[in-house]
């Protein structure tokens, strides 16, 4: 059995007071670092050599779950990123956090039976394929209702084509690639599962899914996920309270203990982890600071490096 590498942190590095933080990303082209709170609706932008005092908060009227950098951006869109948002695909002005979507996937067109999709549905985490296709989960919006099998995986194509890759999910979560860029994996938390697809990389196209990773903890499940230079995932334990560092071959061989129960998702700075959480309301013994420390960001140097980050390539 594989050793296991242990970290701890024991404060946030900002306190932001968040509800549901995700969507953790480094931009190292401006040296920044932004995350999302999807319950609360906003965006949040840290100039990362001035430190918590230069954070930056943007209302964006709706939930936005994932954002991504934009490939060789033109002046027409040199000031927006692209977002995952409560109704699909968007631009996000990174000045006013104003969206300006670029499809709208539950279109009445594309579900004519179900006028109510749209809003009893969101997005969530999501990522950008080595040929600059926005890959991203939908899921039942839960101030609507309940999480259920209504969850898709979605693939924004550049010329915005739009492709539904996995039906029937529950909440879509952490996406990535190997170094190879012949496997794609896939969280589905509730099933507690790291799923593995074959992917073509020319054509977007998965096939053969199949389990690489199942936590078995009880009111723990996998969240969101970030890669290493190593090809080893850092998925983030929503409900305990940790980060794991998960073997190309399937074995747990590092974790980050946090000092909250629900950590949601990890990003690379470097050899820094940087970790979102969501508030937590419940008192549990085995996290008695939780209710405190909930909802912030926290940070702590692994020792290695992370995956590079692909741009979407859109094409105007």
């Amino acid at each position: 059995m594989a050793s296991v590498q242990k970290w701890s942190v024991s404060e946030p590095y900002i306190d932001v007071a968040g509800t549901l933080l995700e969507g953790p990303f480094y931009d190292a082209t401006r040296n920044e670092f932004r995350f999302v709170d999807i319950w609360d609706q906003k965006l949040y932008v840290l100039d990362l050599a001035k430190g918590p005092d230069s954070l930056k908060t943007l209302d964006t009227s709706v939930s936005i779950g994932v954002t991504a950098n934009i490939k060789d951006a033109g002046d027409t869109s040199n000031n927006q990123i692209a977002v995952a948002a409560k109704y699909g695909f968007a631009l996000a002005d990174r000045s006013t956090g104003e969206l300006t979507y670029l499809s709208k996937v539950w279109d009445i067109l594309r579900d004519p039976n179900d006028p109510e999709k749209s809003h009893r549905m969101r997005f969530n985490d999501g990522a950008v394929d080595s040929h600059g296709r926005f890959w991203a989960g939908a899921m039942n919006d839960q101030k609507v209702k309940t999480p259920g099998p209504e969850g898709v995986l979605f693939r924004l194509d550049p010329d915005r084509t739009l492709h539904r890759m996995v039906e029937q999910m529950t909440i879509p979560n952490g996406i990535g690639w190997n170094a190879a860029d012949d496997t794609m994996y896939l969280t589905d938390s509730p099933t507690g599962k790291i799923f593995a697809f074959d992917f073509d990389a020319a054509t977007g196209a998965i096939s053969n899914r199949r389990v690489h990773f199942e936590l078995r903890a009880e009111s723990q499940v996998p969240d969101g996920f970030a890669i290493d230079a190593e090809g080893c995932i850092w998925t983030a334990v929503y409900g305990g309270g940790r980060v794991i560092r998960i073997s190309p071959e399937g074995a747990v061989i590092g974790e980050v203990s946090l000092p909250t129960r629900n950590a949601t998702c990890p990003a690379f700075v470097g050899t820094e982890l940087f970790i979102t959480t969501a508030n937590d309301d419940t008192n549990d013994e085995r996290f008695p600071e939780s209710i405190r420390y909930g909802g912030h960001l926290y940070r702590v140097d692994v020792g290695v490096r992370g995956q590079a980050k692909n741009e979407f390539q859109f094409q105007q």
